[in-house]
């Protein structure tokens, strides 16, 4: 063991004989924990709410949205076959999208209407995996009356449940003797979906591509758009790229997740960021103290570095001494920081017993995710304070005059 490492353990076990720099030294400890502790519940609630809000709105829209310049696309199963030869692409699929009115006895609620196409929705939205009551495979073009999936907020809005039978108006209507007459066309419940998203489970509804067109007057073949999934999330940017080449006969406009909801993940990280810098402040405050147990140790071992320096230790050994202390305070700190934040973060994620309104907030819960790198720049930010903080009363130790010391000795 070096010297200097050796003399700064003495002294810190040697604290509980003062017991004054005892206190002072165990609230340093204790802030810094606190402080670290805070920082990995808040920033893993942060990477959480961040992740699970962009795997809802990925599971209900696609990672890349073709959609037209005039309205529909006509030929969209040419431009799909020649978008799903595009590297990265997993899954292609139609769309159509409107706003329609639901009436039922128990009242009216405007929705936002889909047309999917069962055999390959599959392969770009999470439906099915959200489904708490019948499935995809019940819209069936060939019923008499077709079916509609809704949204399990909705469905108890209404009092709906599978094997409903509701009434969607369409703003296509038409145009008769006694005006404009909307057009109305019966529909049965097939299943209801729960996302978590109250957005979404309160004001969606997906139906065949076929009855939507019914439905809305499309006289021709055509979608509002395509839906694309990529096998990598954040490489939508050159997978876009690549699809504006392919398709670039086509007139169609192409769209990424992060250039649809930029503004959103933009306020999240901004959120995040200011969260780890207000957090960090009481990190700051530990270390405070850490710079007191310095200054008042430096004073009480006055003697002890005056003899030291006088049997030949150099100005840098006693530098080292001083800075090595309140690095063991620091570690001391950031590692109970880190006994405190892990375990409060895990059983967050794994019970999840803190509920939040799912009409107030985007989920209904409280999600956790704790990532390696953010644990990594909280410990070393705890302990580059940590260490900042000992250089002061180091170096006052270090300046100290050895004949100075032991005059009156």
């Amino acid at each position: 063991m070096r010297f200097e490492t050796f003399v700064a353990l003495r002294y810190l076990f040697a604290l509980r004989r003062q017991a004054f720099i005892s206190i002072i030294s165990l609230f340093a400890v204790f802030g810094v924990g606190i402080g670290v502790g805070a920082l990995i519940v808040v920033i893993g609630v942060m990477n959480g709410f961040s992740t699970d809000l962009r795997d809802k709105i990925l599971g209900v829209n696609a990672h890349i949205l073709i959609s037209s310049l005039r309205g529909g696309i006509k030929d969209y199963r040419e431009m799909a076959d020649e978008a799903a030869r595009v590297p990265g692409v997993i899954g292609v699929t139609p769309f159509v999208y409107s706003e329609v009115m639901l009436s039922t006895r128990n009242g009216v609620k405007g929705v936002v209407l889909r047309g999917i196409d069962p055999g390959t929705s599959d392969s770009v939205l999470s439906l099915s995996k959200d489904m708490i009551s019948g499935g995809i495979a019940n819209l069936d073009d060939s019923a008499e009356v077709p079916g509609i999936i809704i949204g399990s907020e909705l469905a108890n809005r209404l009092g709906l449940a599978q094997g409903s039978e509701v009434n969607l108006l369409s703003p296509s209507g038409r145009a008769g003797a006694a005006g404009f007459t909307p057009k109305i066309r019966p529909f049965v419940v097939a299943g209801i979906f729960r996302t978590g998203m109250f957005e979404y489970d309160s004001s969606l509804g997906y139906v065949t591509i076929p009855a939507a067109r019914q439905l809305l007057g499309f006289k021709e073949d055509v979608v509002s758009g395509l839906e694309v999934s990529v096998n990598d999330v954040y490489n939508v940017e050159a997978i876009s790229a690549l699809l504006r080449d392919r398709i670039g006969t086509f007139t169609v406009h192409v769209r990424h997740w992060q250039e649809m909801n930029a503004n959103l993940f933009a306020a999240l990280e901004l959120e995040k960021t200011a969260m780890f810098i207000i957090l960090a402040m009481i990190v700051l405050v530990g270390s405070f103290s850490i710079v007191t147990t310095l200054v008042m140790l430096v004073i009480q071992k006055t003697k002890d570095i005056a003899v030291m320096m006088s049997l030949g230790a150099d100005v840098s050994s006693i530098r080292r001494i001083f800075m090595l202390q309140g690095t063991f305070i620091g570690l001391a700190g950031t590692v109970l920081g880190f006994l405190i934040g892990v375990p409060v973060s895990l059983l967050l994620k794994e019970y999840q017993f803190i509920k939040l309104p799912s009409n107030v907030y985007p989920v209904d819960y409280l999600p956790v995710r704790l990532e390696a790198l953010d644990l990594m720049a909280i410990g070393g930010a705890a302990f580059l304070l940590c260490f900042l903080a000992t250089i002061y009363p180091a170096r006052r130790a270090a300046a100290l005059n050895p004949s100075d010391a032991l005059r009156y000795e």
